[in-house]
């Protein structure tokens, strides 16, 4: 499927022909895309709404996929009951479904982007991508907010594993298969795409979340811009723009950005959403950020709880002549037309599409490809010895906080906004304790805290599973300790005025103290360790690995942490490559400068069984 899509003649002639039945509040109404706390079956249709969304944190009933289906089908039906005062459009549903279905219980949960940056293929990505639109399928849902394209140039900024790469041509080679895995021929096996953050959230100052991305623009065009014409060529119906600033200037009111580059220049035809209530910090009054948005080329506005101020807000400003009919129907008709060119009209109601009731949710099939996606995004650092690959039967010590706790292991936008920790909350999956204790049984789990159980007349090697717990957004930044947190450009949504950083330090031993000390207590008595880190971006670790025989970096792999063991023990060699380069030491500097500083790992760095690294590798590792 290319682009064409969208400018087929018998789709355009539909939506004009639709548009020109409408009046002004059906218009309005079509532009708004509400929070699904916020808004009633009854309020789609009194108020024409064209979209609902589910934030990370909504769900309906007990969260399983008949739930959504129930849910979506209440809002499909108001929608489509035509009267004398509503025509019959369908509204679309939309869900952050950033790693697989990741907020339906019994979902396949896929390693993050980060990871899937580092397993070098673009034909596993597209296969991922139609994995997760037939889960998202089977809760009735038609639109994935996803992918992100971002290109993260900070590793302190929160959302790095949401990123494929710092590598713009490495994004680039995954946005068209993303799409075309959601979208494949926009038939019943698919969903809509939409590639975020139009355009720049990868290159703020510091790594701030929403901050200040400075460049010109050909810097802005080699890095931020290059994937989204990858997408657009793919046929991405949706694009959602960034809450950053380019030179001064949010995104959000950018009418150079989004009506005169992707708009005109780029030829994208789909439209463009915004990022969720990512107009109300464009101006202290609200009237005024609404026409600003709406002028600079937004379409559809994502308004969690305030979507009757901004309807009212923009009826006003078209009777008062400072938004023009003319904007208001060119943001229709590519709203409409997304929906002819989808079949939304068409799709069969209620939803019994084939993935609503298969089997395939969450099942064998799917989660076969996420635990092949673990394995290929494994990278492995160090590997002195060798130490691996593990033999089966040796006595195997394993220890560390994210040894067994597969919350850890999906990160943020896992069920919940912000992740959870333990096991209880997912259904499905494995840990990387469960991999481990399935192929070698003369494994235990360390039933101490910090590893201080290891006995090594008990035990021939551990396996010490570190790393980060998890967090999403903003409050995952890391900043400099003396930077106070109040600008504008920092705020995210829900969460106003941060003033506690992440942390203010890339070392993980810093971070996460307990970690270094866990690998001491073995260590300390002789057991050679394995490491195998969880993490959402890459940490100086320069203690961590002079104490390590193997280092691996396992990044947020999701629910099935039994790929790691299958290539621990050999069935499989490491494949991963750096997508990221690695930080060399403590002293890095601030983060728009760490680009300057030698990396102790450079982008594309990865061992397999049969290498070893050179000698001033081996130096620069060992203690």
């Amino acid at each position: 499927m290319t682009k064409s899509i969208l400018q087929d003649p018998l789709i355009s002639h539909k939506a004009c022909a639709l548009l020109s039945k409408m009046n002004l509040d059906q218009k309005i109404g079509q532009m708004t895309l509400c929070e699904r706390l916020s808004v009633s079956p009854e309020e789609v249709k009194k108020y024409h709404l064209g979209g609902v969304l589910s934030g990370s944190d909504s769900s309906p009933g007990a969260n399983a996929p008949a739930d959504w289906v129930s849910m979506n089908d209440a809002y499909w039906a108001a929608s489509m009951a035509e009267d004398g005062q509503h025509l019959a459009i369908p509204v679309l549903f939309g869900t952050y479904a950033v790693h697989g279905n990741n907020n339906v219980r019994g979902a396949t949960i896929f390693p993050h982007n980060i990871g899937l940056g580092a397993t070098y293929d673009p034909g596993l990505i597209k296969r991922i991508a139609a994995v997760t639109a037939r889960e998202i399928l089977a809760t009735g849902v038609d639109w994935n907010f996803a992918p992100t394209l971002a290109v993260t140039q900070s590793i302190y900024w929160g959302r790095t594993f949401e990123s494929y790469s710092e590598d713009a041509k490495t994004v680039a080679s995954y946005a068209a298969e993303f799409v075309q895995g959601l979208q494949a021929d926009l038939g019943t096996d698919s969903v809509i795409a939409c590639a975020k953050h139009w355009v720049g959230d990868g290159g703020t100052t510091h790594g701030i979340d929403q901050g200040e991305t400075t460049l010109g623009k050909s810097e802005l065009e080699s890095i931020h811009i290059r994937p989204y014409h990858h997408a657009i060529n793919a046929g991405v119906l949706t694009i959602m723009a960034s809450s950053n600033s380019w030179n001064g200037d949010k995104c959000h009111a950018h009418k150079h950005l989004m009506t005169e580059v992707l708009k005109k220049e780029m030829q994208f035809n789909g439209f463009i959403v915004s990022d969720r209530d990512g107009i109300d910090y464009l101006s202290e009054d609200y009237h005024n950020a609404v026409a600003l948005a709406v002028n600079a080329g937004i379409d559809m506005f994502m308004v969690s709880e305030n979507w009757k101020e901004f309807t009212e807000n923009l009826q006003l400003h078209v009777r008062r002549g400072s938004v023009s009919v003319k904007r208001i129907d060119d943001a229709v008709r590519r709203i409409l037309t997304v929906k002819f060119a989808y079949g939304l009209f068409d799709k069969p109601r209620p939803a019994d599409r084939f993935w609503s009731n298969h089997d395939g949710f969450g099942g064998q099939e799917h989660r076969a490809v996420a635990r092949e996606a673990v394995r290929k995004s494994l990278v492995l650092l160090k590997n002195d010895g060798p130490v691996l690959p593990l033999q089966k039967s040796a006595r195997i010590f394993v220890a560390g906080k994210n040894a067994h706790n597969r919350g850890h292991q999906c990160g943020g936008f896992s069920l919940t906004w912000q992740g959870f920790s333990g096991n209880d909350q997912l259904e499905g999956g494995t840990s990387v304790w469960d991999g481990i204790s399935r192929v070698a049984y003369n494994s235990v789990l360390s039933t101490e805290a910090l590893g201080t159980d290891a006995d090594p007349a008990s035990h021939d090697v551990a396996i010490i599973v570190i790393g980060e717990r998890p967090y999403a957004e903003g409050l995952g930044d890391v900043r400099p300790s003396d930077q106070v947190i109040v600008e504008a450009g920092s705020r995210i949504k829900g969460c106003m005025n941060i003033r506690e950083p992440y942390g203010s330090t890339l070392e993980l031993a810093c971070l996460h103290p307990e970690d270094l000390q866990t690998i001491r207590n073995v260590t300390d008595k002789g057991i050679p360790a394995v490491v195998v880190m969880i993490s959402g971006r890459p940490l100086v670790v320069d203690r961590e690995l002079a104490i390590s025989s193997a280092f691996v970096v396992a990044w947020l792999p999701g629910s099935e942490g039994q790929g790691i063991a299958d290539v621990l023990f050999g069935d499989f060699d490491f494949h991963g490559k750096l997508s990221f380069s690695w930080p060399e030491n403590a002293g890095t500097p601030a983060a728009d400068s760490e680009k300057n500083c030698r990396p102790l790992f450079p982008l594309g760095y990865g061992m397999t069984y049969l290498d070893q690294p050179p000698q001033q590798q081996l130096k620069r590792l060992s203690a």
